[in-house]
């Protein structure tokens, strides 16, 4: 371990005994990059498993939801091929970490941050992304009703509700106003396509990072952080996955401006196209669910970082992250506004 918890290690260590057998090692190890629930790893004894749990301090009711994680894992993977980890137990007492956590088994594998994929050979790129194309149309084939979940969201209006639910996030805080921001807020209620009453469960936050890729295959073995997931329209899911096609590098490793020919990466339009290969049958992509997405992720960005200036934040570089929001919505506004 090589940093300071939070939490009594002791106090889960005697858990861990008390629920799997005595083992008289435990290891912790805090998983770096995500901006929201606090993730370790956690050996205990040759048990390997994952915790994620709620962060400290006052939330915002309905933030951090990790019961509703566990819920939906549990559902997929009793009842789906869908790749999510095994989970393993939900603990909801907040006398023994300080909030409630769940555990999962923990799946070997890489995860890519940069959808440049620098770490990969070339001629492996495309396979990569045209197999997180594939996992999505997977899970957006599940309906939720023969797994559980048909009270896991408020079908229908899934646009509507959402960009009013944003919207909301976004004149709540107390960050400095962002005209872009105010400008997309304006457009997309204007552009609302007719809602087609399309229901899967959607991840909400569908993108390279969190997929978790076979250690040598080009193939998905977990689809990861559901923290955002719920009844939704499949097209949500889908634009946000478009995002690293209309933002740079620097900007939460896009791909926009680079050479994509030379990198062997898919063009936007192949990525879909793979999509639709394998999923259900779905109304088209339009810019409107690019733009919505980008939005939605700026005033994610907003809240990081408003969570930062109060420090309650998960990650270590949210106040850096934090700037992002102007750019995701500037990004957000010129997709809207192409001809």
């Amino acid at each position: 371990m090589t940093e300071t918890m939070e939490f009594d290690r002791h106090g889960l260590h005697r858990f861990l005994d008390e629920r799997f057998g005595a083992a008289p090692v435990l290891e912790l190890d805090r998983i770096s990059g995500g901006q929201s629930n606090p993730t370790f790893f956690v050996t205990h004894g040759t048990r390997r498993m994952v915790l994620r749990k709620k962060p400290p301090g006052i939330l915002l009711p309905g933030a951090h939801a990790i019961e509703r994680e566990f819920r939906v894992l549990k559902a997929l993977f009793d009842h789906t091929d869908v790749p999510v980890p095994r989970p393993l137990l939900m603990h909801e007492d907040e006398a023994l970490l300080g909030t409630p956590f769940y555990l999962m088994e923990r799946v070997e594998g890489r995860v890519f941050a940069d959808c440049a994929l620098p770490d990969v050979a070339p001629g492996q790129r495309r396979a990569l992304y045209f197999a997180m194309a594939e996992a999505m149309a997977k899970l957006h084939a599940v309906r939720p009703a023969e797994i559980g979940l048909s009270d896991y969201g408020r079908p229908g209006n899934y646009f509507a509700r959402q960009i009013g639910r944003w919207t909301g996030q976004w004149q709540a805080s107390p960050s400095p106003r962002i005209a872009a921001l105010d400008a997309l807020a304006k457009w997309l209620p204007d552009n609302l396509p007719e809602d087609d009453g399309a229901v899967a469960i959607a991840h909400g936050d569908f993108r390279l990072g969190n997929m978790l890729f076979h250690p040598t295959e080009p193939r998905v073995v977990a689809i990861l952080d559901w923290e955002l997931s719920t009844l939704g329209h499949p097209l949500a899911d889908l634009g946000f996955c478009c995002m690293p096609w209309h933002t740079a590098p620097d900007e939460f490793g896009g791909i926009l401006g680079l050479d994509r020919t030379a990198l062997q990466v898919p063009a936007q339009a192949e990525f879909v196209d793979r999509y639709y290969r394998s999923a259900v049958a779905t109304a088209p992509l339009q810019r409107f669910h690019i733009a919505f997405a980008l939005f939605r992720f700026a005033v994610i960005f907003v809240g990081i970082a408003d969570r930062a200036r109060t420090g309650n934040a998960a990650a270590d570089n949210a106040a850096t992250v934090g700037p992002l929001a102007e750019r995701f919505a500037k990004r957000g506004l010129d997709v809207a506004t192409a001809t």
